[in-house]
């Protein structure tokens, strides 16, 4: 991936990828996302692609408890969350980002891609909790 420089703020383009696939990952953090490392075990997310709105709890190291999608999850079934791809054999590692399509491999039905992430929200634990926040 791209790296940041630490005195520019800058991400720099990795010479031995293609121009198109520099510039994806540079759209990329310009359009926003998260990574599920990054988030607390427990955490649920609201994401709406082109088609669907999903929900997802993250339940720590690649696995996401997911539900929302009439076929492959109309009720919550874990699931292993690869990450979100362009539409490419090329992936972020278990991230979902706006403009990309996440990926996914579930019991039944195997490697699933969705349509692309429009929005992604943090949902409340319970509903003493905060509202939602938007995080891209």
């Amino acid at each position: 991936m791209a790296e940041l420089l630490s005195d520019s703020g800058r991400f720099q383009a990795i010479p031995y990828f293609d121009e198109a696939i520099n510039n994806a990952i540079f759209q990329s953090e310009i359009d926003g996302g998260v990574s599920l490392n990054d988030l607390a075990i427990g955490t649920v997310l609201e994401v709406t692609t082109r088609h669907h709105t999903y929900t997802l709890v993250n339940q720590g190291e690649g696995r996401v408890l997911m539900s929302g999608h009439p076929k492959y999850c109309p009720e919550p079934v874990t699931v292993r969350f690869h990450g979100s791809t362009w539409g490419t054999p090329m992936i972020r590692n278990r991230y979902i980002g706006r403009e990309m399509r996440m990926e996914f491999w579930h019991p039944e039905f195997g490697m699933v891609l969705t349509s692309f992430v429009l929005e992604i929200r943090e949902l409340p634990r319970n509903l003493d909790s905060k509202p939602a926040t938007i995080l891209c």
